[in-house]
């Protein structure tokens, strides 16, 4: 079995499940309707008397879900291979020719569809309520989004095949809700001391980060931010492996 076939394979079968499609790419397009909805006429979000923050407040929310989105997408794939696992699946693939690097290859490229199939939609929801931006910054934008996914993605991998079925989708709940309270989605994360300091060693912090070149951010990556997506990449791919092999070992 190829690559393109499993993938073809995989993509049929995760869409074909409703729940799956609608929680994963859906619900962060609903959350957006119903946040900038009501505020598409603010150009002035979060401003006070005296104060004008010139955001447009369906371009705020847009840049804020993009993070979310993607991890919702990428880390989905655990509880998708948990329940793989519960039913035998994963035994049936290993007699195939399928190879572990063209699995896993597999199981990310499936996550990062179904990342960008968010992203996109966000973007569409977003450019039908007023958003505009250089083409520059959409590009530059998504390109930082999708490298700061993948720590993400191959977290979601190894977290698969560590939990069973029935705490895989709690696990992935809980792991994106706190990501994305401590990378700064639900608010700025901003000033000095040790919480900003912790925040900033996280990999959801510099996706958020990312997002807010739609906001006209000038350069939301440094140094500090290309070290730290660095090197989640690799202990989480070093993870996914090390958790995979430990399961197929055991199985």
């Amino acid at each position: 079995m190829s690559t393109l076939t499993y993938t073809r394979l995989e993509l049929r079968r995760t869409v074909r499940n409703r729940q799956t499609f609608i929680f994963t790419v859906l619900f962060p397009i609903v959350m957006y309707l119903l946040l900038a909805g009501p505020n598409r006429h603010n150009h002035d979000f979060g401003g006070s008397p005296g104060h004008h923050t010139g955001l447009f407040a369906p371009q705020y929310y847009m840049v804020g879900l993009l993070g979310f989105g993607g991890m919702i997408a990428v880390l989905s794939s655990g509880a998708r291979i948990a329940a793989e696992r519960t039913i035998g699946w994963n035994r049936q693939l290993r007699l195939t020719p399928l190879t572990a690097r063209q699995y896993l290859r597999t199981k990310i490229l499936t996550g990062y569809l179904f990342a960008m199939v968010s992203i996109a939609l966000l973007y569409v929801a977003g450019i039908s309520m007023g958003v505009r931006l250089p083409f520059a910054n959409w590009v530059h934008m998504t390109w930082l989004i999708l490298l700061a996914l993948i720590p993400f993605a191959a977290l979601g991998i190894g977290a698969g095949h560590l939990l069973r079925d029935d705490a895989a989708g709690p696990a992935t709940g809980g792991s994106v809700s706190l990501f994305a309270f401590l990378g700064g989605t639900w608010f700025p994360i901003t000033g000095g001391g040790f919480f900003v300091s912790f925040c900033q060693l996280l990999p959801s912090y510099w996706l958020v980060q990312a997002g807010h070149l739609g906001l006209g951010a000038s350069n939301p990556w440094g140094a500090k931010a290309w070290a730290v997506i660095t090197v989640w990449s690799a202990a989480s791919i070093a993870f996914a492996a090390w958790a995979y092999r430990r399961d197929t070992r055991r199985a």
